[in-house]
């Protein structure tokens, strides 16, 4: 009977835990200060500690595109995903993406998240944010620890 119970609490709480999903590029990943200090892992750590069971998917890829993106956007993002963080960067105009596909692959992957009842919520202006207020590693493209803490601090509200 103890057993029947634990596991009807732990499915209670795994069903009230909210699913994110941080679908991007290398900042997303955490390029040079590790997965564990990227946003979506400092947003997630700031959730719990406000007693949130929401848990946050690090979809982060080095170097990619939003063609990239829109390919293994099903992979990336499981069923059950409530939002996505959306954090295209810039990789599309080293790639040679025009502005006219870039806007139609942005579009695309919008078009489905809300076709699955998904909600999202645009990063680009944080980390854009972050990196003007000085908080670049010395690649002035990717984001140090506390920048990483200060998109993370400004997504929270978005995420609640």
């Amino acid at each position: 009977m103890l057993a029947a119970a634990l596991l009807a609490g732990m499915a209670a709480a795994h069903s009230a835990s909210a699913q994110v999903v941080a679908l991007g590029a290398s900042n997303t990943e955490g390029h040079g200060v590790g997965s564990s200090e990227a946003y979506p892992a400092q947003l997630e750590r700031m959730l719990q500690a406000k007693g949130s069971h929401t848990q946050v998917r690090n979809a982060g890829v080095f170097g990619d595109t939003t063609a990239g993106m829109l390919s293994r956007l099903s992979s990336s993002v499981p069923d059950g995903t409530k939002i996505v963080i959306l954090q295209f960067g810039g990789n599309d105009f080293r790639q040679g993406i025009t502005p006219p596909q870039r806007q139609a692959n942005i579009a695309s992957i919008q078009q489905q998240l809300k076709a699955r009842g998904i909600k999202t919520v645009q990063a680009d202006g944080y980390v854009k944010s972050a990196l003007q207020s000085g908080m670049a590693q010395g690649d002035r493209i990717h984001l140090t620890v506390a920048g990483h803490q200060k998109v993370a601090a400004q997504l929270a509200g978005s995420i609640r």
